[in-house]
């Protein structure tokens, strides 16, 4: 079974509901031994592989397009070309190379201006999680479209640095158009197994590989051979290193189930500025709930969704970066990593209220 929501069957817990994609062959065993345990149950995706097809609600993929999902070709070339069409509040770096050699972008976004704060938000952290590459497009398309003439987006521009991932796990993302739709982690080869990749936000240097990852190499949730073992990983825990002194928050956006975290997910232990951190969550979700009513759920994350170790929030958060949260999109499971593009806009424009509410704070408090 492939588990959705939780991400591996060893986090299933009673009471709670489980998300998961079962091969044709088997449907009508586990039909049945749900039927004979009496356990409710419900169908969400009848076909999943029809579904992979009706998600691009059309086929037309020859121009980059902000309500459709774009491939990385697409992506890298939207980059560069808004850097150099917007050079007065956009430019583009590498932040490193993936495993198959393939660049890894980053977009600073902000007026340039000394000893400025920073935010880091990044997305596509797992290759299937589509609905988050998505939303970094939107944010830098926000920026630019409205500085100038919306007068809360324009102070955080002037005040503040956004740097952006719009791809981090591009080899995972590159292989979900070509290959796998359903690819979560890495591409990298593990020694002594034929078993590829690793999950990247279970291989940061936080509780490493204790909780809610595994130290199988065939797993989703394979923490990796050692913290950072990954380049991809590797490459942004040295740019919040290189950076500490401006980078005040951290945004790491995934998808699903409508979700605000923030540390701690590698144990119980409740972070030193919870109850801000709680504040902040809560003033943010009640501004995405505002535009259409989207439910969300917030909380540190161990707590709120499960334990898992190993993640990008947490590890930042004991760098010393203290606003340090994960978004977990649309939706709570009726898609889940399947979320039409007819959603792309509705769930990025709530989105992007949760983030002016959170930069908000971060440039009146850090």
């Amino acid at each position: 079974l492939d588990f959705w929501a939780p991400e591996t069957v060893s986090l299933v817990t009673v009471g709670h509901r489980a998300d998961f994609r079962a091969e044709y062959e088997v449907v009508y065993d586990i039909q049945a031994l749900l039927e004979k345990s009496g356990m409710p149950y419900e169908i969400m995706i009848g076909n999943v592989q029809e579904a992979v097809h009706t998600q691009r609600d059309s086929n037309i993929r020859a121009v980059h397009s902000y309500v459709k999902y774009n491939d990385l070709d697409t992506i890298n070339a939207w980059s560069a070309n808004i850097a150099a069409q917007n050079s007065g509040l956009v430019s583009r770096s590498q932040l490193g190379t993936s495993y198959e050699g393939r660049p890894i972008y980053l977009l600073k976004v902000g007026k340039s201006g000394s000893n400025k704060k920073a935010v880091v938000l990044d997305c596509g952290f797992h290759a299937r999680e589509w609905i988050s590459v998505a939303f970094c497009q939107w944010f830098v398309k926000e920026a630019v479209e409205k500085y100038g003439s919306d007068t809360q987006l324009t102070n955080l521009l002037n005040n503040l640095d956004f740097y952006v991932v719009p791809v981090l796990n591009v080899d995972g993302y590159a292989y979900t158009w070509s290959t796998n739709r359903m690819w979560r982690k890495t591409r990298s080869v593990n020694s002594g197994t034929t078993c590829i990749g690793t999950d990247p936000n279970r291989n940061f240097n936080a509780g490493w590989c204790t909780v809610g990852a595994s130290s199988r190499a065939c797993d989703d949730t394979y923490c990796g051979s050692s913290p950072e073992s990954e380049r991809e990983t590797k490459a942004l825990a040295n740019f919040i290193r290189n950076n500490l002194s401006s980078i005040k928050g951290y945004l790491t956006i995934h998808s699903y189930s409508q979700m605000l975290l923030f540390p701690y997910s590698y144990s119980y232990a409740v972070a030193k500025d919870h109850t801000e951190l709680n504040t902040v969550a809560k003033n943010a979700v009640s501004q995405l709930t505002s535009l259409y009513k989207t439910k969300y759920t917030y909380g540190a994350g161990g707590t709120t969704i499960y334990l898992a170790a190993g993640g990008s929030d947490d590890w930042a958060y004991d760098a010393g970066v203290k606003y340090s949260f994960t978004f977990e999109l649309r939706d709570t499971g009726r898609y889940g990593f399947l979320l039409p593009e007819s959603q792309i806009q509705a769930t990025s424009q709530e989105t992007i209220l949760a983030v002016r509410s959170i930069a908000t704070h971060i440039l009146n408090n850090a």
